[in-house]
């Protein structure tokens, strides 16, 4: 897939620069590229963070292939057609991203953005006979009732059916563990998935840490862990949930380290 766009990306920012959804989300996903490379998520050029087009059901948004993580800025994305073919930005749609996350946009429409990385404590996991997060703490039994487990590696994504395989596999969760390759977030918002994401990555290194003492590892009674499953995440403040702060917080720091994010 080597198509790329007439139309520049900068112009199109000039006339997305308005206080309007898609830029809201341009600037969001921006800042997500930025905090993952920040949070040591990614993984040179390569995964992927897309989020579907708001009040569009046929493109989503990627960056352009080649450019690295922290220099991705809000109007460098692409939009990119549910086909495959750029419709507005200059570059190259990065061809297993398309196929992983395009079917995935297309067929559940609540994921509004989708995450896909090779971050490493979690991605150690996937490399496990026995890959499944454990219910030996808090935010641990918080994700279980989100996790779902790819349990096949089918080889590199450059075919759409590998994201339709994942899109059926991942139903109405929001967390996948892709055996032998990476993890999968989705959420309704940019905040959403990368909270998914940020907490995964450390409950993930938390349960590493655990089993390298070699000492057994100490579960939660089963009444505690369905009490937490049904009430983490607690109270709403302001009207928002807990990931929306989180992701605010993020953003305000990068707006002293890395303020261009936005441009």
């Amino acid at each position: 897939m080597r198509v790329v766009s007439p139309k520049p990306a900068s112009t199109r920012s000039r006339e997305t620069r308005a206080d309007s959804a898609e830029w809201r989300m341009r600037v969001d996903l921006a800042a997500a590229h930025r905090l993952a490379h920040m949070h040591g998520l990614s993984e040179g050029i390569f995964n992927h963070l897309t989020c579907s087009v708001p009040g569009r059901s046929d493109r989503y948004l990627q960056i352009p292939f080649g450019l690295h993580w922290s220099e991705i800025t809000a109007s460098c994305l692409l939009e990119v057609s549910y086909e495959g073919k750029v419709l507005e930005g200059e570059g190259e749609a990065e061809l297993s991203g398309y196929c992983i996350h395009a079917p995935i946009h297309r067929l559940i429409p609540k994921a509004v953005c989708v995450m896909h990385t090779h971050m490493p404590f979690a991605s150690a996991l996937a490399r496990l006979e026995d890959p499944k997060i454990k219910p030996i703490g808090q935010t641990e039994c918080g994700l279980m009732k989100d996790m779902v487990y790819d349990e096949h590696y089918t080889g590199p994504a450059f075919d759409v059916a590998e994201g339709e395989r994942l899109a059926r596999i991942l139903g109405d969760r929001t967390v996948m563990i892709m055996a032998n390759h990476g993890v999968l977030t989705v959420g309704e918002s940019v905040a959403e998935a990368y909270d998914r994401l940020y907490y995964l990555e450390r409950v993930a290194q938390v349960q590493l840490y655990a089993m390298w003492t070699g000492q057994k590892l100490k579960a939660l009674p089963q009444p505690i862990v369905e009490q937490t499953m049904r009430t983490i995440g607690g109270p709403m403040y302001g009207g928002k949930p807990h990931w929306e702060h989180h992701f605010e917080a993020l953003k305000r720091l990068l707006d002293r380290r890395e303020p261009e994010y936005r441009d």
